[in-house]
């Protein structure tokens, strides 16, 4: 396995520097954030460490040179919206750009970019469901066409009233994978697994790796800490920034040499990248590098 991070904890410096940060940390690879310019919609959202709208071959190539004179590969494209949002343009506007991410992987030579299923928040998963084939359906046979992976993030999404009552992400559980993949078999269609969002779920982070362990393309490493007197207040219906918080690996309630060990028992070899949401670092770009080395710190020896 590769250790690396989520570029997003590093949104205002340009590609070259954070290469540079990664191969000064000890990192082997990064998952490069490719959001369209203009405003973020949300925290850690709005982050381009490439540019895909309009890429060339020989840009492409000299991203890969870049790289490889940093001696840090890319893990995979990230672009993580929702394809699914209610109103039509906005659902239309990110499935032409991940279009344009998953071509941009094609030219980088990368197999996996990953990203969102999305959801309308305000319907079932059932009501939910013929409008996420008519579109993943096409979405996957593109990719497959490109020679590329989908990792699906398992994040619900719904952390404030404005995502309620559903989330804004629609695979979030095993038996929504169960079904997505029955309904979409093919293998350029998987997921990019963060075990937090299981936790913050209630489910064991481990318990579906062995039945999934085909579909494993990407993993994030990120814990989360539940504050259990706020939750002894609100209860667990309530918005979920209430009662927890994301942290590093190691700082939360996650067992991480247990799950790792359940992570090497299915065979999985591929990138485990880091995605460094953990306030008590602060913003500066001094405490970020600090999370940054402390995670490394902390995950590397599970890696084998």
């Amino acid at each position: 396995m590769k250790l690396g991070f989520v570029s997003a904890i590093l949104p205002d410096l340009p590609l070259t520097d954070v290469l540079a940060i990664a191969a000064a940390e000890g990192y082997a690879c990064v998952e490069a954030m490719c959001w369209p310019a203009g405003r973020a919609e949300r925290r850690f959202a709005g982050v381009t460490h490439i540019e895909v709208d309009g890429l060339t071959q020989a840009g492409a190539d000299d991203i890969n040179a870049l790289c490889a004179r940093h001696g840090v590969t890319l893990s995979a494209l990230g672009y993580y919206p929702n394809p699914l949002d209610p109103d039509p343009e906005a659902a239309g506007r990110c499935q032409d750009h991940l279009r344009k991410v998953i071509a941009a992987a094609r030219l980088l030579g990368l197999e996996t970019v990953n990203t969102f299923a999305g959801r309308d928040w305000r319907l079932s998963a059932d009501d939910n469901w013929p409008r996420f084939l008519e579109i993943w359906r096409p979405m996957v046979r593109f990719a497959a066409d490109h020679g590329v992976r989908i990792g699906i993030e398992n994040c619900p999404m719904f952390f404030s009233g404005d995502e309620w009552p559903g989330g804004k992400n629609l695979l979030t559980t095993p038996a929504l994978w169960r079904r997505a993949f029955h309904d979409i078999p093919s293998e350029n269609f998987g997921l990019n697994f963060d075990p937090s969002h299981f936790a913050l779920q209630f489910i064991d982070p481990a318990s579906a790796l062995a039945e999934f362990r085909d579909k494993l393309f990407h993993l994030h490493a990120k814990d989360i800490v539940i504050d259990r007197a706020a939750l002894n207040d609100v209860g667990i219906f309530a918005i979920p920034k209430l009662w927890h918080a994301p942290r590093l690996p190691g700082a939360g309630v996650i067992g991480w040499p247990a799950f790792m060990d359940a992570l090497r028992a299915t065979g999985y070899d591929g990138p485990v990248c880091i995605e460094v949401e953990d306030d008590t670092y602060g913003q500066t770009l001094e405490g970020r590098q600090r999370a940054l080395a402390d995670g490394r710190k902390f995950l590397a020896p599970l890696l084998g």
